[in-house]
């Protein structure tokens, strides 16, 4: 996963497939970044294939931690496939989702 900074906000382009496997990679990354004093992050999914109910938990958890900081997430560029996931789980009320990056950067 690479993580880039536009402006004061932080852009994760988040792996292939957000399982089990990466979740905890992503969930370590994602707990530095609030512990280092992030506030503002948008996870890029134009790379993301497939998520699991694993990588969802991440976000949650870290959609979490950035509001007790209190900071902010947004997610863009999800693939029809992603997007379903997220419209079934509940997801899609819950996230701010943009079509691209800019936007959600834009947004925070």
């Amino acid at each position: 996963m690479d993580i880039n900074t536009v402006g004061d906000v932080r852009v994760a382009l988040l792996v292939h497939r957000f399982d089990a496997y990466s979740s905890k990679e992503v969930e370590g990354a994602f707990s530095d970044l609030i512990q280092s004093g992030c506030t503002k992050l948008v996870c890029d999914f134009s790379g993301t294939e497939y998520i699991a109910s694993a990588g969802l938990r991440v976000l949650l958890s870290t959609a979490k931690g950035l509001q007790k900081a209190g900071g902010q997430i947004a997610l863009c560029s999800l693939k029809p496939y992603v997007y379903e996931v997220f419209e079934t789980a509940g997801f899609t009320q819950i996230f701010r989702i943009y079509d691209s990056q800019d936007q959600a950067v834009g947004s925070l």
